[in-house]
């Protein structure tokens, strides 16, 4: 799960670089580094919450 979180993730990145996608917050190519940072916190809190 985590791995296709990832390549999405990593998608809609170079999406945002190519062309912004124009949400709150997301509106400049300089911005991706937000998508970035929340999927950090989203795999922490995987890594947190995994029962292994």
């Amino acid at each position: 799960m985590t791995k296709v979180l990832s390549v999405l993730l990593l998608f809609v990145m170079a999406l945002h670089i190519w062309r912004p996608l124009g949400l709150p917050g997301l509106r400049r190519r300089a911005d991706a580094w937000k998508i970035a940072a929340f999927a950090f916190v989203v795999f922490g809190l995987t890594i947190l919450i995994r029962p292994e």
